[in-house]
């Protein structure tokens, strides 16, 4: 086997390989209804989200950065024919979809297409008219209570952190708090067992999708090749982050400490990277209102098992202990002000993709915020966001970095 094609050893170090979605038919396919259960809060604008998107992207090339497509690699994977079919049959079953004749039906469908149209219909749902020989044999299909869609959409894709995470020269394949972002994890599962670019490399898993806690990308932060920060949060379980913990430090890779930061388990924190990212060495921005709160826990290597501690000092001087900085500066969201804050920690103003050290992707509707950055010497690269900021979700939530520079 051939050494792991990924290394992220930090938040900030050079981005040269990232992989984002590119929002599809997945999002015109919510519908008010489907919102609370597809964990979204309002519908975006398809044509303008993937304006958007690609302006993203732009930043991206013209940076240096090497952008890759879930959608692109997913299709790449299932060219084998047999593995294509295991893909759908995973797919289905993990749907839940309790008529026999419905699962059969959608299987037929899925493998009617080439892969790449195949794996656009999976992201998009699918609504009964689409399939024009759709069989509701058992007593579950004809008592179906969902008048449109065969299948769910998955319009949460293009938030390409949460269901796997890079960390070292291996990920975390997650296991997601909801059902409904579950199935997603299944592209990421697929792409790296038979994707040439990955199938024949050693690629360590930290925490399997097959887990019976959850674990989501947007809790998982590389703050140094030595310490790792993961939330314990609305969507990632503490009992998780100890099985990071037993994995990551039994195999020796460089990182010594787990930062385990408990926050407040409620949607306007509903990842640590919603409050709390880098942006260079000794930069960090946040939510003020984490502060008061936040619980902070050491975890270390002990012999074959974990060593966890509560850490009692201030945010800032157990960042400057732990990664050995003389000083650190923390950037609140729109300086704490009681009212542009909760409107822009709301529109992601916490959530930044770091570049390069000091060099950073935000929102432009996040202006108090983004302004605070520059006073503070942070380069930022700013893209539209009036659509794509509708899924909660900010410019490091739309990216998995593959590979990194080492600082």
């Amino acid at each position: 086997m051939n050494p792991s094609p990924l290394k992220v050893s930090s938040e900030i170090g050079r981005l040269k390989t990232v992989l984002l979605h590119r929002p599809g038919k997945e999002v015109e396919n919510l519908t008010p209804d489907l919102m609370e259960r597809l964990l979204f809060d309002d519908i975006p604008y398809l044509e303008v989200a993937r304006q958007e998107h690609d302006a993203f992207a732009e930043i991206l090339t013209g940076n240096g950065v090497e952008v890759l497509y879930l959608e692109d690699l997913a299709a790449e994977s299932l060219t084998d024919v047999f593995v294509r079919g295991s893909f759908v049959d995973d797919f289905i079953s993990e749907a839940r979809i309790p008529g026999r004749g419905t699962r059969e039906s959608l299987k037929d469908y899925f493998l009617s297409f080439e892969p790449r149209e195949m794996v656009d219909r999976m992201m998009a749902g699918v609504r009964w008219h689409e399939m024009a020989d759709a069989r509701r044999l058992s007593l579950a299909d004809k008592l179906s209570t969902d008048d449109f869609f065969a299948i769910d959409p998955l319009p949460n894709l293009y938030f390409t952190r949460d269901p796997f995470a890079t960390i070292g020269s291996g990920i975390t394949l997650n296991h997601m708090r909801t059902d409904t972002r579950n199935r997603e994890t299944l592209f990421a599962k697929y792409i790296f067992e038979n994707h040439p670019r990955f199938s024949d490399c050693e690629i360590p898993i930290w925490f399997d999708r097959d887990e019976h806690t959850s674990l989501e990308g947007g809790d998982e932060l590389i703050l140094s090749p030595k310490v790792l920060a993961i939330g314990i949060s609305q969507r990632t379980d503490a009992a998780s982050v100890e099985t990071l913990a037993d994995n990551i430090f039994r195999d020796g890779q460089t990182f010594e400490t787990i930062l385990a930061f408990n926050i407040p388990k409620k949607r306007a924190f509903m990842h640590l990277d919603t409050v709390f990212t880098m942006v260079d060495r000794d930069k960090f921005t946040i939510h003020p209102e984490i502060e008061g709160p936040l619980q902070v826990f050491s975890i270390k290597k002990d012999g074959d098992g974990l060593k966890i501690e509560e850490m009692t000092a201030t945010l800032e001087d157990i960042l400057k202990s732990t990664l050995k900085l003389d000083d650190v500066t923390l950037i609140r969201c729109a300086g704490g002000d009681p009212v542009d804050a909760p409107r822009e920690q709301w529109n992601d103003g916490s959530n930044t993709l770091a570049i390069a050290p000091g060099e950073v992707v935000v929102y432009s509707r996040n202006y108090v915020t983004n302004e605070l950055l520059r006073d503070n010497g942070i380069k930022t690269y700013v893209m539209p966001s009036s659509e794509l900021s509708r899924g909660r979700g900010g410019p490091r939530c739309m990216s998995m970095p593959l590979v990194r520079e080492e600082i």
